[in-house]
């Protein structure tokens, strides 16, 4: 595979086919951009001669993955739209046998989530042996303010970006306990940088605590976390399940960065 457009030039592998690396380093950095770019945009960043990049652009324009805008401007194009739900999905497959193994270590619910625009969105769940029914299922969208998960994956962003996130979505109070201004929640985000792990401590759900971490150089933006009762789930328990949570975390990015990856279990 080619190398992450984060990293420089493209640098094709040796055995791939150059002009499909090309593309989709083309493709990733119009994502790393925002959706739209210029050709001398993307020529700079990627360090290729601009005949090239108008070439590559016009068979993703014709091929539907690309959109040329009226200012002559190239933006990501709807038939991608398929590509990502689909993956998506496949995203909760692989993630289950980590889940299922942070299940049998910690004895608690386990999660995974996604940051879709301002939302998180459960893609993955492995339900704990303990009989509860928690606001945590496969599918359910939150906003991030008042989840251990959305404050892990709100914590690799600008505070600039987050506030301007929180000014979209409003800071409406799941609980008495949830966070309900952008300064407060920013100085929640400086705790999780500081300690390696978010927690949601019945902000969401009264009886409920949740401990959650980033999923590191995933794809997408990506965290997991356990979910269990308060009283189970003790400032105690936390010091034994943050470093399983972790590690599960280092196997689950593994599995979505490693090519031709997949679950191991």
């Amino acid at each position: 595979m080619p190398t992450s457009s984060a990293n420089g030039p493209l640098r094709p592998t040796s055995g791939g086919v150059q002009s499909l690396e090309r593309a989709f380093d083309l493709l990733e950095r119009m994502a790393d951009a925002g959706g739209e770019v210029g050709l001398s945009e993307l020529s700079a960043s990627s360090g290729l001669p601009l005949p090239t990049i108008h070439r590559l652009m016009r068979t993703l324009v014709a091929c539907g993955y690309v959109r040329q805008q009226p200012n002559r401007r190239y933006a990501l194009g709807p038939r991608l739209i398929r590509l990502g739900e689909s993956s998506s999905r496949l995203l909760g497959t692989w993630a289950r046998p980590c889940l299922a193994r942070l299940v049998e270590e910690t004895g608690e619910t386990a999660n995974m989530a996604l940051l879709d625009g301002d939302e998180v969105v459960y893609v993955a769940q492995v339900p704990s042996k303990h009989s509860m029914r928690m606001f945590t299922e496969v599918g359910r969208r939150v906003l991030p303010h008042s989840t251990g998960v959305g404050k892990a994956l709100l914590a690799g962003f600008p505070p600039e970006d987050v506030r301007a996130l929180l000014a979209r979505t409003g800071m409406p109070a799941a609980t008495d306990r949830t966070i309900t201004t952008p300064e407060g929640f920013l100085a929640a985000l400086d705790e999780v940088r500081r300690q390696g792990y978010a927690i949601d401590d019945n902000e969401q759900e009264i009886g409920v605590r949740c401990l959650a971490v980033p999923v590191p150089d995933s794809p997408t933006a990506a965290a997991i976390s356990i979910s269990g009762p308060a009283g189970r789930v003790t400032e105690s328990a936390t010091e034994r399940i943050v470093p399983v949570l972790q590690q599960v975390a280092r196997e689950l990015s593994e599995v979505l960065t490693t090519p031709g990856g997949g679950p191991t279990a």
